[in-house]
């Protein structure tokens, strides 16, 4: 370890890593550049947005039977949202990153690589396979950006305003990332990977995340609407993006300071079956919808998106459609496919249902990347038994999830509260009456043939059948 006096304020500026080029002051956040045997000040760097992330600098843990320590992060905005990338010390002198981004988190290792081996930035497309050391990957992100803050010691010159383009690519758990940021294109290889998988050690505490996460102009745990004044009552650090719930305005909350991207204008409330804020308990472990959307198909079909997040779970989403109710997690480990009918998972074989193009037709609340009324995504679904896989495809983003029913039963049992879920019952409940119009005229054929002294029996028949079966059948709708 080398150790440097800091420029800006004099402080000691650890360098832990001999590959560490650049280390940001934790006292004043002054950029530290080492170069050969001396020093330079860079200026200040814009200090991280401390958002949901469990990890932090000092976070250790273990992968391939090798310890590791985060010893520093450049935080990353594109059009969507933000990520970290964190920069790994192992024990015996090497590196690697650790990214994080919506909860997910991957493990790469930078690779050397022929350039004229990998294709420019402009002939790159979502879904499009690339074979790299002998594997085929998916591209499943194409993204322009720029660094809007650091934190520690880093391994390259970087600032804020710094400007990217990468590229990251998929093969089940595989990982490739492709930087094309400076002149000579840098390649990234790795794994999906989970932080119980990491072992990881010295995480934020949930509170120390909540109270950090959630602070705008001194306020913990709560925002005023920058366009309208109304409060949000959900935390706003959880997510990168927030709608509000009386002007629709969005707003970007990656920033210290709470900005709004577009005004909107004030709505009606929309009826769901769930409310935004509603809290389950799933699996032993407590969610809450912190974001909703209706979402329409190209033949006018609707449906609603619940997002649920938990510190200790991440996200998962509910989904309610007219047939039932359904569970969906964003898959790390991706299916294997080749654009064709058919994707495999593991030994499951799934068959292509449909294609089709969604819309969001309505948002409101806090989500992990930018949501816009008039998002349009393309939908490939496949089917195996009863779990469906969803490809969502944009011409910058390629995404998989897997979801599996829900009874309507089991949504009332992790809400703990009376709702509607009876009119989305996942257990195809059919709905009576109309059979039993039917058996009543069936029933009165009989005494309508028959002599006229029958009319007062039918009548009291028809009575006796009809009336109790309409209270029954209102009841079950209130």
């Amino acid at each position: 370890m080398q150790q440097v006096s800091c420029p800006g304020c004099g402080a000691p500026v650890a360098f832990k890593s001999h590959a560490s080029v650049l280390a940001v002051c934790e006292f004043c956040s002054t950029t530290v550049l080492k170069d050969a045997d001396s020093i330079k000040d860079l200026g200040k760097m814009s200090a991280v947005l401390e958002d949901y992330s469990p990890l932090q600098i000092g976070t250790s843990g273990r992968i391939g039977g090798r310890s590791f320590t985060l010893i520093g992060r450049i935080q990353l905005r594109y059009e969507a949202g933000m990520w970290n990338e964190w920069y790994v010390l192992f024990d015996d002198g090497s590196n690697g990153w650790l990214g994080d981004s919506s909860g997910m988190f991957t493990f790469t290792f930078e690779r050397e690589v022929p350039q004229d081996k990998i294709p420019p930035y402009s002939a790159l497309a979502v879904g499009k396979s690339m074979r790299f050391e002998d594997k085929s990957y998916l591209a499943a992100e194409i993204r322009t950006g720029e660094c809007i803050g650091g934190q520690g010691e880093l391994p390259f010159k970087v600032g804020q305003g710094y400007e990217i383009e990468v590229a990251d690519f998929r093969a089940g758990k595989q990982f490739l990332t492709l930087d094309y940021s400076d002149d000579k294109i840098r390649a990234y290889v790795g794994q999906a990977v989970t932080l119980p998988a990491l072992e990881c050690q010295l995480l934020r505490e949930d509170d120390q995340i909540k109270e950090s996460a959630s602070k705008f102009k001194g306020k913990v745990g709560a925002l005023d609407c920058p366009s309208c004044g109304s409060p949000i009552k959900y935390a706003p650090g959880v997510s990168k993006h927030i709608i509000c719930g009386a002007c629709h305005a969005q707003i970007d909350a990656s920033t210290p300071k709470a900005e709004v991207l577009a005004a909107g204008d004030a709505i009606a409330a929309v009826k769901t079956t769930l409310e935004l804020g509603a809290k389950a308990k799933i699996n032993g472990v407590e969610h809450q919808i912190i974001g909703l959307m209706k979402r329409e198909d190209d033949e006018g079909e609707e449906w609603v998106e619940y997002l649920m997040y938990s510190s200790k779970g991440g996200f998962i989403w509910l989904v309610e459609t007219n047939s039932g109710w359904a569970k969906a997690n964003v898959m790390e480990d991706w299916p294997d496919w080749d654009r064709g009918e058919n994707a495999k998972v593991g030994q499951q074989q799934f068959k292509k249902l449909y294609d089709y193009d969604a819309e969001v037709t309505f948002a409101i609340g806090a989500f992990n990347w930018r949501v816009n009324v008039g998002d349009t995504t393309k939908v490939i679904e496949f089917s195996c038994n009863q779990n469906k896989l969803a490809a969502e495809m944009t011409d910058k983003e390629l995404t998989w999830s897997m979801s599996t029913p829900v009874a309507a039963d089991q949504i009332r049992a992790w809400f703990g509260q009376s709702i509607e879920a009876d009119k989305a019952s996942a257990d195809g409940a059919i709905n009576p009456m109309p059979f039993i119009y039917w058996l009543l005229g069936l029933n009165a054929i009989p005494f309508l043939l028959g002599a006229s002294g029958t009319w007062f029996v039918l009548l009291l028949s028809l009575a006796a059948i009809y009336f109790p079966a309409q209270y029954f059948n209102n009841k079950d709708k209130s």
